[in-house]
């Protein structure tokens, strides 16, 4: 296994579905993170596939602008997921508890997960997960910014910078045979340029770790 017991420790340690058995209809990153992810998905994923939005909400990034087979829904709060308009169906499962997808071999054309992988305490076993329900060729897309619900993040997220957070995530990939060798794409600064120009510091951070199932 990539992590140590040690490693996967929270700070709040009860259950998480009760942490998030509240709904919270927020965005958890800025606009400019949410069109670059945007537009990731509209340039990595095609129209009229089958998508699994993992550990999702009330929103998914999803381009608008495109027709996808189906967008199947995960997360920990049903009353988000029924608010969101991308999903055709949704299933509420805590993966720290039990990570085995009740999904089917090679069912997904693409996973996706945004601002979430770092509450997972067994990443090792989800990425596994995501490699048996993609079809061969389909695309792992994890993102992440520097936000995080503290208490719930894993202590080898937490206590890391922002490159081994990067670091972390392609090891979590790397530690299930079958991945390509992950890519990174990674934005210092959410802000708009012409915003940058004027001297408007700021914005989220933006990574994402892109994988493939080659076999």
């Amino acid at each position: 296994m990539l992590l140590q017991p040690n490693q996967r420790i929270k700070l709040d340690d009860s259950d998480d579905q009760l942490f998030y058995s509240y709904p919270r209809f927020v965005t958890h990153v800025d606009e400019g993170f949410i069109q670059q992810l945007t537009d990731l998905y509209r340039q990595r994923i095609p129209a009229n596939t089958r998508i699994l939005d993992m550990m999702s909400s009330w929103v998914s990034h999803l381009p608008t602008d495109r027709d996808f087979a189906h967008v199947e829904g995960h997360g920990l709060n049903a009353e988000e997921l029924a608010r969101n308009p991308q999903l055709n169906h949704y299933f509420v499962q805590n993966l720290n508890i039990n990570p085995q997808l009740p999904c089917l071999d090679q069912e997904f054309d693409a996973v996706i997960n945004c601002v979430s992988v770092q509450y997972l305490q067994y990443p090792e076993a989800v990425c596994s997960e995501i490699h048996r329900i993609l079809k061969p060729g389909g695309i792992a897309i994890i993102s992440f910014s520097n936000r995080m619900f503290f208490q719930k993040a894993i202590q080898v997220w937490r206590d890391g910078s922002e490159a081994f957070r990067v670091e972390l995530v392609k090891g979590y990939f790397r530690s299930v045979p079958g991945f390509s060798t992950p890519e990174v794409i990674c934005s210092k600064s959410t802000t708009p340029n012409f915003l940058q120009w004027l001297g408007v510091p700021g914005g989220d951070p933006f990574y994402a770790v892109i994988a493939h199932r080659l076999i």
